[in-house]
């Protein structure tokens, strides 16, 4: 959307330019400041500042009457934060070294935060043009590129943030060459006076035709929240470089002034800037894009555009126009032959040609890499050749896995890869001149083959005695490569290979009756042969020790012995392990065989006994193992002691730490309903004595038993509770606690003691927990204590007693 207005112009004498398309001095901002630049700041809707040229040294100015820059010159690009453009740009092929950045993102709130529509910012830069005197139809053109970031200020169209170029001559605008770019809306703005105040709809789809994006970054908007409390938003729109240019051919002579300005919206709370390089090159129309064109490929040509201008292209025949034939910037694919690229774009003031002559090559060909070979790992070379390419090597890749892919700086249509340790893929990257794409070529692939390395035979000694029924396998491991042979000797000087080839890693000897050495061959790929260690298999002829133990284990019960029956058939002599615990063990020496033994061993834990057996002549030893396990010591719980009353059942309950002890015997059996279980009932006749003393058993299968007593007080009066009258809680473990004894009672329901002011200085309902003396801690002196006791008897009925304790210190 564009709309056009006549500005203020400032007029700056310049001298003549003696040639006809010289451009203007610093015209582009090459001086690196504003040299020959006017420049002004200032709010929309009132005061401005003005900075006269030349501002030489002038590189940036601040905003209206606050600290934040305004104006600036850019000589190095950067990266604009809402837009990612780069802030001097390259269009299609002509790279721009200058820019300036018009605005910034200050808006009222900055200039005054306690009031919220003081108007917006104006930035603004002109230049006064002395264009050179000549033909009016010889071209004299200023060609400018701007990019944009506009806050969306949901105003009405002309009150929105905006940037313009206004070319002026005398009073009178230029208009065609004048254009202006803001966010258009709907206009359904609700318009106070002050500006749009509520509800302009931005027009998105119009928007977007002519060039804008939304941002994804967030800004921190003051708008509709009276300047306090910012929000943040999504609702800035960016422009990316676009390239504008106009022609003063018919001013020959004369005098223009071309301003470049941005402006925040009307009422100021919403933020313009925008940025502005320009070409040094004024002598006419030019044409950006491919000189040398690859064939097929498709490549943009553009010129600057004129505001509202019609456009006309010529190709080369053969060559299609994809897209673009109407506007300032064309998408073609290349025919096969050359040519000129002509335009011819017209408008209200100017009347613009360009040709450009095109050359076309032939399209990337990338050809093949030759080379494969396979080379063995560690110091290597391998010489790699591209052929049958058309183009120019960029560079070489390399990959381990033909996925992960790393640069080679090579541009030479060979490579010599040295020194690889792993399989590597190579080829070539080509590119037949800038135009045409880029491709690769077939790869070549040098298999890297690891070293051969025979690792080991285990075990690397093997003695056998005579008579030993032992048949020795050998086992290759940590090897590298593939098994080519194994080779024998019988004095490890002179070897022979298996006949026939034996390949395998592991090999049995079989019976052993003489010395023999073995070693293995192994190969991996190109490499070369690798010999492992040598395992030899010695022979002794002398006879191999031998004995029996009978048992050979036994389970024995806590602090019980166990017997072990030796015989030694051969040997001559021997020793035992673990002889704190043995007797008749004997001296250790075999006066005659065969000969016996009976050893006792008393282990109080599960333990292995060993005997050894050697015999002259024989490095190896028998062994054998005598297991022995204990079982650990039976305890049994046959419970506290209790009271009971006659009639009144009682269950009895053992609990044993062994599971395997699960044979059980009650002595007497006086009142129980049976013997031989952990858990009997008793039940007592009045003329049952009155203390009967349990023993109980708990019984493995092995014999192995615990022990463990129960007292039971049978009373042959009826349920009732029992109160001492005194106690006396000093410490020395008797008679430290009252408590009440139950007698018949199942259930306790309170135990309650009070001093003599009737004060509760102990309570429970617990079954054998009592009083200690202390209250909150501190010990009660001798004294008289009142307690209150009630339970519930085996039938069922409430037992109530009270009475009196003396507490005796």
């Amino acid at each position: 959307m564009k709309y056009f207005l006549c500005i203020a112009v400032i007029i700056i004498a310049v001298p003549g330019f003696s040639q006809t398309h010289t451009c203007p001095t610093n015209i582009n901002f090459n001086t690196g400041d504003l040299s020959n630049w006017a420049a002004a700041t200032g709010l929309v809707k009132g005061a401005k500042i003005n900075y006269p040229a030349p501002n030489t040294g002038v590189s940036s100015i601040n905003e209206y009457a606050i600290s934040k820059t305004g104006i600036r010159v850019i000589t190095s690009a950067g990266t604009d934060p809402y837009g990612g453009f780069t802030t001097i740009p390259a269009i299609n092929g002509y790279s721009y070294n200058y820019s300036i950045q018009l605005g910034s993102t200050a808006n009222s709130h900055d200039y005054n935060s306690q009031q919220s529509n003081p108007g917006g910012f104006t930035s603004s830069v002109t230049y006064t043009i002395n264009v050179p005197a000549g033909s009016t139809t010889d071209a004299y053109t200023m060609t400018y590129a701007y990019a944009m970031v506009l806050e969306n200020g949901t105003h009405n169209s002309n009150e929105q943030p905006l940037f313009k170029a206004t070319l002026s001559t005398g009073d009178s605008v230029i208009t065609c060459a004048s254009p202006s770019y803001y966010l258009p809306t709907l206009n359904n703005g609700t318009n106070t006076g002050g500006g749009s105040t509520q509800g302009a709809t931005l027009d998105t789809a119009k928007a977007i035709a002519n060039g804008f994006t939304n941002s994804a970054v967030p800004f921190l908007s003051y708008s509709g929240t009276n300047n306090v409390n910012g929000t943040w938003l999504y609702d800035v729109w960016t422009k990316g470089w676009t390239e504008v240019t106009f022609d003063l051919a018919p001013y020959r002579g004369k005098q223009v002034t071309l301003t470049f300005e941005a402006d925040n919206c009307a009422a100021g709370a919403h933020f313009a800037y925008a940025y502005i390089a320009l070409r040094n090159t004024c002598a006419g129309l030019e044409i950006s894009g491919e000189t040398a064109a690859c064939i097929n490929s498709t490549v943009t040509y553009s010129v600057p555009a004129l505001a509202g201008a019609t456009y006309n292209w010529e190709v080369p025949a053969g060559w299609t126009i994809v897209s673009g034939a109407n506007t300032n910037i064309i998408t073609a694919t290349i025919g096969a032959t050359d040519g000129n690229v002509i335009n011819h774009e017209v408008n209200g003031c100017a009347d613009l040609r360009d040709t450009i002559a095109v050359t076309t090559t032939p399209a990337t060909v990338p050809g093949q890499v030759k080379g494969d070979t396979a080379i063995c790992s560690g110091i290597n070379r391998a010489t790699l050749t591209l052929s049958g390419e058309t183009g120019n090597v960029l560079k070489w890749l390399s990959s381990t896995d033909g996925v992960n892919w790393q640069e080679i700086a090579i541009t030479a249509d060979n490579y010599t890869a040295q020194d690889l340790t792993t399989t590597t893929h190579y080829l070539a990257v080509v590119q037949n001149g800038r135009s045409c794409s880029i491709d690769t070529s077939s790869a070549a692939t040098v298999i890297v083959d690891a070293k051969a390395d025979a690792g080991e035979l285990e075990p690397g000694n093997t003695n056998v005695c005579a008579g030993q029924a032992i048949s020795p396998t050998l086992t290759l491991t940590n090897y590298t490569g593939a098994v080519v042979n194994w080779q024998l000797s019988y004095d490890s000087v002179s070897w022979a290979d298996f006949s026939p080839v034996y390949q395998d890693t592991s090999y049995n000897t079989g019976n052993v009756t003489q010395t023999i050495f073995y070693r293995t061959i192994v190969k991996s790929g190109v490499c070369p042969l690798d010999t492992s260690n040598v395992a030899v298999t010695h022979f002794f002829n002398a006879n191999m020790p031998a004995a029996t133990i009978d048992p050979d284990s036994a389970i024995i019960c806590y602090g019980k012995p166990a017997i072990l029956n030796t015989t030694i058939t051969a040997g001559t002599s021997y020793t035992w392990s673990n002889t704190a615990i043995l007797t008749g063990t004997g001296d250790g020496v075999i006066p005659s065989l065969p000969y016996t033994m009976r050893t006792t061993a008393t282990p109080l834990v599960t333990t292995d006994v060993v005997l050894s057996v050697y015999n002259t002549g024989c490095p190896n030893e028998f062994r054998d193992t005598f297991h022995i396990e204990v079982t650990l010591p039976i305890i049994v719980d046959a419970g506290n002691d209790t009271s009971v009353v006659i009639n009144q059942p009682l269950q009895l309950t053992t609990t044993v730490n062994n599971r395997d002890a699960n044979l059980f015997k009650w002595t007497p059996a006086t009142g129980l309903n049976h013997d031989n279980i952990y858990n009997p009932v008793a039940t007592y006749i009045a003329n049952t004595l009155e203390y009967i003393t349990y023993i109980v058993s708990a019984t493995t299968a092995a014999g192995c038993a615990g022990y463990d007593t129960v007292t039971v007080r049978v009373f042959k009066t009826g349920a009732n509770i029992f109160v001492p009258s005194a106690f006396t809680p000093n410490g020395d473990g008797h008679n430290d606690v009252i408590r009440p004894v139950l007698v018949g009672i199942g259930q306790l329901n309170f135990f309650r003691i009070y001093n003599r002011w009737g004060q509760l200085v102990f309570s429970t309902n617990q079954v054998g927990k009592g009083w200690d003396g202390n209250v909150g801690g501190n010990r009660q002196s001798t004294e008289n204590f009142v307690y209150m006791v009630q339970g519930v008897d085996y039938n069922g009925k409430v037992v109530n007693q009270k009475g009196n304790i003396i507490l005796i210190r």
